[in-house]
């Protein structure tokens, strides 16, 4: 008992704690990590369009976890969380606190998603036809990655293939022949995934077929939820109810069946879905974050899988994806703390978005020849050596013969990265390691804790990237010798400005 007073003192009175850097609770939130000062944010209403774990981890060996969701906010560094949380001293390092928590809260559990992911990049049909999903534009995209010299890989249909929410066929006047089109697009080397939601559009059959069987989330008084979410107003299923889940399960089995689908990108779910009022469901203690983590259940049956929201659910073999960034230049620049964040969350099968934002909004206004043509490059750069890599805005559309001809080797360098890439996704699936690393994760207490233009992949590999539109950078490398990727060498703990042109992506291997 007196144990256990201390602990919650120390919460309770943050400004006891020693001066230290903190990291965790929200993905979205990693280019402002480690935290100096932030507003209050809310884990269970707010999830900054990606995934959270109710955890903070410390450069100097100390975590904190709480098992349900709570508001926090940040003062000078320190940490203010709105409940009792479980302080534990667990080492020395940043790295020392993540391996302990990881281990007691969210395991590896020693399976991967699909390999394809880590070894091919994915390429996404959202920005190119965003509402207009149809067949033909659809092989067209698929060839035209073929035949502009990229490799095949996951290739997303994604929002509005189906005739309706709740409904997992596709729609007749825009895609003549589905199977046919996914046995061509199988043929180009690509795997398939679909779009879905956990929405039911109202008036449909499948929304009388799932309300007579008590699927779907309620109102208080006992009718049918009709949720506001970013596509108008639907009903949801109620994920917490195992039958429910089994039903929609066993749907998602009969279109794979139907049309040769490999897998589905599992959108929405967010817990703000579902914060706008109470709702009645099978689990009647669940909160808004414990529907998403039964969204996220259902990924695991599938392992063609993406997220990018997700509640607790680290060490599992689900892909995460950051969220949708704005075409801009502090979008780029948000990657990497995001990612590496992501991997100290338990999310290692992570994606940084797609190559040059996924926010649809930002291309629609641009002209073909009015892109900055350098920003899609340094995030195809950004995107090289990261555990995955997505592309969406076509880049054979708005670049230029050369700036084309540096993504096509960016992509190239991914698939040529993969065996080292696969070496620490499976390394993830037994240890919990994090592929993408923060420098002060794997340099503790070398002056790395701010250093979020730079990251490790894996223990070999310093990857830093050029983050905005110049053409050097400086480059902190940690203790040791190095070697960059033009086989220059490098005493370690110095800092160094090098010339970037545009063309290059530089990288440090570390030799001792």
């Amino acid at each position: 008992m007196r144990k256990r007073i201390v602990l919650l003192y120390l919460v309770l009175c943050p400004l006891v704690l020693s001066a230290q850097n903190w990291w965790g609770a929200a993905v979205g939130l990693g280019h402002l990590q480690p935290y100096t000062d932030l507003q209050t944010f809310d884990l269970n209403t707010q999830d900054a369009n990606n995934q959270l774990v109710p955890l903070f981890l410390s450069s100097e060996g100390e975590y904190m976890w709480a098992d349900g969701a709570f508001s926090f906010s940040a003062e000078n560094g320190v940490i203010k969380p709105s409940v009792l949380m479980e302080k534990v001293k667990a080492g020395t390092t940043l790295r020392e606190a993540y391996k302990a928590a990881q281990a007691k809260y969210f395991p590896a559990n020693g399976v991967l998603p699909d390999t394809l992911f880590f070894s091919r990049p994915q390429y996404n049909t959202w920005i190119e036809l965003m509402y207009n999903q149809n067949q033909a534009d659809i092989l067209k995209y698929a060839h035209a990655i073929i035949d502009n010299g990229f490799p095949a890989g996951v290739l997303m249909i994604d929002d509005n293939w189906q005739r309706y929410y709740g409904n997992f066929t596709f729609k007749a006047e825009r895609f003549p022949n589905a199977k046919a089109m996914i046995d061509e697009l199988h043929q180009l080397g690509f795997k398939v995934m679909a779009w879905i939601c956990p929405f039911v559009s109202a008036d449909s059959p499948e929304f009388r077929d799932l309300e007579s069987k008590g699927y779907l989330l309620h109102n208080p008084d006992g009718g049918t939820a009709i949720l506001n979410w970013w596509n108008g107003y639907s009903a949801c299923y109620d994920l917490t109810n195992p039958e429910a889940a089994a039903s929609f399960v066993s749907v998602l089995r009969k279109a794979q069946q139907e049309y040769g689908i490999d897998g589905f990108k599992f959108d929405a779910g967010d817990n703000n879905c579902y914060a706008s009022a109470p709702y009645l469901a099978y689990d009647r203690t669940a909160t808004n974050v414990d529907h998403t983590t039964s969204w996220a259940k259902i990924g695991l049956e599938f392992p063609v899988n993406e997220y990018r929201a997700c509640w607790k659910m680290g060490g599992q073999p689900l892909v995460q994806r950051l969220g949708d960034k704005d075409y801009s230049w502090e979008a780029v620049q948000q990657l990497i703390p995001q990612m590496c964040v992501a991997g100290m969350l338990g999310y290692a099968y992570a994606c940084p978005d797609m190559v040059g934002g996924g926010q649809f909004a930002a291309f629609l206004d641009i002209k073909d020849d009015e892109f900055d043509q350098a920003l899609i490059v340094r995030s195809a750069q950004v995107h090289a050596l990261m555990p995955m890599m997505q592309f969406s805005v076509a880049p054979w559309r708005i670049l230029s013969k050369e700036n084309l001809a540096i993504v096509q080797r960016m992509a190239q360098l991914h698939a040529d990265f993969a065996p080292y890439i696969m070496r620490y996704a499976h390394e993830a699936a037994k240890t919990g390691e994090p592929i993408v690393r923060c420098m002060e994760y794997q340099f503790p207490h070398q002056g790395m804790a701010d250093v979020k233009d730079q990251f490790m992949l894996g223990d070999k590999y310093l990857v830093a990237p050029v983050v905005d539109n110049r053409l050097e950078r400086e480059v902190r490398l940690p203790k040791g010798m190095w070697r960059d990727e033009l086989g220059k060498k490098y005493k370690g703990g110095k800092t160094y400005k090098i010339a970037v042109p545009l063309e290059r992506l530089p990288y440090f291997e570390r030799l001792k």
